[in-house]
């Protein structure tokens, strides 16, 4: 293994896996957050667009366009995956722009995938402490909510595809999974 593509939806370990795998292996790590950001938490501070953004549209639009996004990265992205297995030395990426179903079309020997996910009640739950939900007025809470239901639907989706396609499935809520998931990585990829 050369490489690694995690998967998943907003707030679900993947920043936290890549930073674990690259750090042992010495591997360079890439978020697709890095490369075009699509409006993203409607916290700690609001920039009017995102504002407005998450304000305006139905939860339907605002999931088509995060959907749009992801497809008009993915050709960076494929450019992207291409030039670190070209530069060798080994790599992570992550970010929700690595769709499931566009990572299985790629057809590089040596880089893994994974998808990780979590029950809608415990992201919903990582995004509210994250938030600070709790101490937010109506109108903050309105748009937090809306972000967190982009994202539970994405990781829906997200999981269905990954089983669709073969892509193994990392529950993040079991407290060890993430751990054990990076340490049978390293392993893979030292071995």
């Amino acid at each position: 293994m050369q490489g690694l593509l995690i998967a998943g939806t907003s707030h679900c370990g993947k920043s936290t896996l890549a930073q674990r795998v690259g750090a042992a292996l010495g591997w360079r790590v890439t978020s697709t957050d890095k490369m075009g950001r699509h409006p993203g938490r409607p916290w700690p501070s609001i920039p009017a667009p995102v504002e407005e953004y998450y304000e305006a549209l139905t939860d339907e639009t605002i999931y088509w366009f995060l959907r749009v996004h992801h497809t008009n990265m993915w050709p960076l992205l494929v450019r992207e995956i291409a030039a670190q297995v070209t530069a060798g030395g080994g790599f992570v990426f992550e970010g929700s722009a690595l769709r499931p179903e566009s990572i299985a079309t790629l057809n590089h020997k040596g880089v893994a995938a994974v998808c990780l996910y979590a029950d809608q009640a415990f992201l919903a739950e990582r995004m509210r402490q994250e938030s600070g939900y709790a101490s937010k007025d109506d109108r903050q809470k309105l748009l937090i909510d809306k972000f967190i239901a982009r994202s539970l639907r994405d990781s829906t989706e997200s999981v269905e595809a990954a089983r669709a396609h073969g892509i193994p499935i990392v529950d993040v809520a079991d407290a060890g999974a993430l751990e054990e998931t990076a340490e049978q990585l390293v392993a893979r990829a030292s071995g």
